[in-house]
């Protein structure tokens, strides 16, 4: 077959073409820090790369549930503690009041204390968070406590957990049921309103003490069970966080390009190019116009 100086133009052209082809995929590498800047570069390495970020999109938002549970978990926490402290010192004013030796003022002004206490009490019995009740389980939206102008207390509390998933299958309960708090019915509220109509009638108090200590015991239980939670939430949130690195990693080896290999491809691809440009230049014969200079 005869070799024309068509054919060698041409040859050279679509080898110079695809040279300059590869060297701007080595540079579109260096320039994006990616292996491939498009899917059909290797259909392999996107469907992987879909798949990875899919991974990660679930674990962050698995990250923002946990965080939710735990600012839930933390405010209730908060609450049980201020109610612990509440009925630790309403028991100190039932110790106080019963021992007789206390003046009238004395004794009236523990009566006023052990009232404050008790709207103390409401109050954290209807602590509300981003406008939800944190103690009324899914029933958020409605206040559990009441007090009328007679310092009536009464208490509807409801009792469905609210739980946040935290990892695929695992649920969280991020609620504590009032009932459990201050008792099946607001018992806490009924033994704290009998203690001040003791103190009023100044009979009975050493009664209040006990029942006072047993209302404590069941705070104390709530707030244990509530650190029980966060401590297993903890431990959610520290595998999420091994399974993040994980997956990032994995996504990085897949996509990300190797600057080494990558720099040194593009240098050994610009020697080759300007070879054959070089080679390409002495090959293709001289043409008239080169005659008429």
């Amino acid at each position: 077959m005869r070799v024309t100086q068509s054919m060698l133009s041409n040859n050279l052209l679509r080898n110079l073409t695809n040279s300059s082809t590869q060297m701007n995929q080595y540079m579109d590498q260096l320039y994006s820090g990616k292996k491939i800047s498009k899917p059909s570069d290797d259909p392999m390495v996107a469907m992987k790369g879909v798949s990875y970020r899919s991974e990660l999109s679930r674990i962050e938002q698995f990250e923002r549930n946990t965080s939710e549970a735990n600012s839930r978990l933390d405010n209730t926490d908060a609450a049980i503690d201020q109610a612990n402290n509440a009925v630790q010192r309403l028991r100190e004013l039932a110790v106080k009041a019963s021992n007789g030796t206390n003046s009238s003022d004395e004794y009236q002004s523990i009566v006023e204390e052990a009232k404050q206490l008790e709207e103390h009490l409401v109050d954290i019995a209807n602590t509300n968070v981003n406008g939800k009740y944190i103690f009324n389980g899914t029933n958020s939206d409605t206040p559990p406590v009441s007090i009328d102008e007679n310092g009536e207390v009464t208490s509807d509390f409801t009792d469905d957990d609210v739980q946040i998933e935290v990892s695929s299958g695992i649920n969280v309960k991020t609620n504590m049921n009032g009932s459990t708090v201050f008792g099946e019915a607001g018992e806490l509220f009924d033994t704290v309103g009998k203690f001040i109509d003791n103190l009023e009638a100044e009979e009975n108090i050493e009664d209040s003490i006990g029942e006072l200590e047993t209302s404590i015991n069941g705070v104390l239980d709530s707030r244990a069970e509530i650190g029980a939670r966060m401590n297993r939430l903890e431990l959610v949130e520290n595998r999420l966080a091994d399974q993040k690195i994980v997956t990032t990693e994995t996504l990085s080896d897949n996509e990300d390009v190797d600057f080494a290999e990558a720099i040194t491809n593009l240098m050994t691809q610009e020697s080759l190019h300007r070879a054959a440009l070089s080679a390409g230049s002495r090959i293709i014969q001289p043409s008239l116009v080169d005659f008429l200079r």
